[in-house]
């Protein structure tokens, strides 16, 4: 079980980014902030919808359809142990534990093929206890 679920942000994979961008930005209104991944030139969206949400999105044409991703916030952190749990109760892992913008995660299926994501952030521990 993922310790507290909340939704942190609800991922899009999108063929260009800049065709995104203006579209979320002058069509739908929202303030969307380009960010930097890593300095490896890279660039990626995020948009903030409430308090708790973000929509992010990432330039990555092999997979656009395949979203979006609801992802769940772990802040209290412990990722590797929830990843581990899922597989354990039969989850079909997609994504082990690996870096993302400034932290972790990681995704899992559903049993219907929905993906789903957990991220925590680099301050929090990748595991707990």
């Amino acid at each position: 079980m993922i310790p507290t679920p909340r939704i942190g942000a609800i991922c899009y994979y999108v063929a260009r980014i800049e065709r995104t961008e203006a579209f979320y930005r002058d069509v739908i209104g929202l303030d969307v902030k380009r960010m930097d991944d890593d300095g490896s030139g890279h660039s990626w969206l995020m948009a903030r919808i409430s308090d708790n949400v973000e929509l992010i999105f990432f330039q990555k044409e092999s997979r656009t359809g395949d979203s979006p991703i609801i992802v769940f916030d772990l802040p209290e952190g412990g990722i590797d142990g929830v990843i581990e749990s899922l597989a354990a109760k039969g989850a079909t892992i997609v994504t082990p534990v690996s870096e993302a913008p400034g932290g972790w995660s990681g995704e899992f299926a559903d049993p219907d093929g929905y993906v789903l994501s957990l991220y925590q952030s680099e301050k929090a521990p990748r595991r707990k206890g």
